[in-house]
């Protein structure tokens, strides 16, 4: 295998692993929309968390041992600003319509590239803005239905823009060997979070066996597994190639919505897919060289 070809295998690999990431978060809309009639947000994230770091850490007993403390560092703040921006986002859902929260929250697209070229002073090519834009528009397209700014859309844009830090910040400082033991403090870390945004109200558990199940699901394909493998892919991608395949969430939600939700097919739903997906193939189709100068890797 030639030295271009390796970096070429490992890039499709981690755009596949990435891919895969969003299409299980997809798939959980429908359930987590059943699951949060009965058993409150942050008490679902808490235990989902909980469950899927602590099946990992049992699977994998020595992997946060190996840890450098640099590592072990940069996985507990990661976690930190994922965990505070699901409360963020979460708080924010309350105060405005679940539509206008996913484009807001949808809005790390924009974020990352910034973000990028603020704190790893990365060059974002004109080809990859235009990707960036038209991903945003297929997610207003596909989501949105009425907007105004107001208290619960201002917090719901913070919780967006920490998620871009948190894609910045994975893709600054995964590699490859650490991926499992930053994955499993990671998950740790959004768990113990998302119970201290809970502890007041004190936590509500499912109550019957298909919640569970559910729950578990969730915790262990669209929690554990997407985790691991959204932390090694990002060893391997820049930020805002990251950013724009994860923008097919929504995408794979309303495909799963229509496939085993009962829901219909409408033009927007196909409108807006085919506009972001069409935003993921341009910024594959970048020359590789522009986009692996994206890739800045921090030793601290």
């Amino acid at each position: 295998m030639t030295t271009d070809a390796a970096p070429r295998r490992s890039s499709l690999l981690a755009t596949a692993a990435l891919l895969s990431v969003t299409a299980m978060w997809g798939s959980t809309f429908f359930l987590i929309k059943d699951l949060l009639d009965r058993v409150p947000t942050l008490d679902f994230l808490g235990v989902r968390f909980l469950i899927a770091g602590l099946v990992m850490l049992l699977v994998a007993p020595r992997a946060v041992a190996r840890l450098s403390p640099e590592a072990r560092r940069h996985a507990l703040v990661l976690g930190l600003v994922y965990g505070v921006a699901q409360i963020l986002q979460t708080a924010g859902l309350a105060h405005t319509a679940a539509s206008v929260s996913g484009f807001i929250t949808g809005m790390y697209v924009v974020c990352t590239p910034l973000f990028a070229a603020l704190l790893l002073r990365t060059r974002i090519t004109a080809l990859t803005w235009g990707a960036v834009g038209l991903a945003t528009a297929g997610l207003g397209v596909l989501t949105l239905e009425g907007f105004a700014v107001g208290y619960g859309e201002a917090i719901t844009l913070v919780a967006a823009m920490l998620y871009a830090l948190h894609i910045v910040g994975l893709g600054a400082w995964s590699t490859a060997r650490d991926a499992l033991g930053m994955s499993i403090v990671q998950l740790l870390v959004i768990a113990v979070v998302c119970l201290i945004g809970t502890a007041p109200d004190g936590l509500v558990l499912p109550d019957n066996t298909r919640d569970w199940l559910s729950v578990v699901y969730m915790a262990l394909f669209a929690g554990a597994l997407a985790m691991l493998a959204q932390t090694w892919a990002q060893a391997h991608l820049p930020p805002t190639r990251s950013a724009i395949i994860m923008s097919m969430e929504p995408v794979f939600a309303a495909f799963f919505a229509v496939l085993l939700g009962g829901e219909s097919t409408t033009a927007r739903m196909v409108t807006g897919g085919l506009m972001v997906l069409t935003a993921m193939v341009v910024v594959e189709l970048v020359p590789r060289r522009k986009v692996e100068a994206e890739v800045t890797h921090l030793a601290v």
